[in-house]
C-alpha cells in the first residue's frame, strides 16, 4: 500500500513538473512569436519610410540640378517670388 502511494505521489509530482515545463515553454514561445510579429510590422513600416525618403531624395537631387541652371533660377524667382528685372512687368495669371 505504501509503495502504491509513493508511486502515485511520484507520478503526480512528475506530471506536475512536466505540465509546468510545457506551460513555461508555451509561454516563452508565444512571447517570442509576438515579438517576431511586431518586428515584421516595424520592418514593413520602416521599408515604407525608406521608400518615401528615396523618393524625396530623388526630388531634392533633381531640384539641386535644376537650381544650378541660371535660367531656371531666374524663372523660378520670377514665378515664385514675383521678382522682376529692371523695366520688366510681371502679370500674374491664375
Amino acid at each position: 500500500m505504501k509503495r502504491m502511494r509513493k508511486e502515485k505521489l511520484r507520478l503526480i509530482t512528475i506530471s506536475l513538473l512536466i505540465i509546468g515545463l510545457i506551460v513555461s515553454l508555451i509561454s516563452s514561445v508565444s512571447k517570442d512569436w509576438v515579438s517576431i510579429l511586431e518586428n515584421k510590422k516595424e520592418i514593413a513600416n520602416l521599408t515604407q519610410k525608406y521608400a518615401n525618403l528615396l523618393d524625396e531624395e530623388g526630388k531634392l537631387k533633381s531640384e539641386v540640378t535644376k537650381l544650378q541652371d541660371n535660367d531656371y533660377v531666374a524663372r523660378f524667382a520670377k514665378e515664385k517670388y514675383l521678382y522682376s528685372a529692371d523695366g520688366e512687368i510681371i502679370i500674374r495669371s491664375n
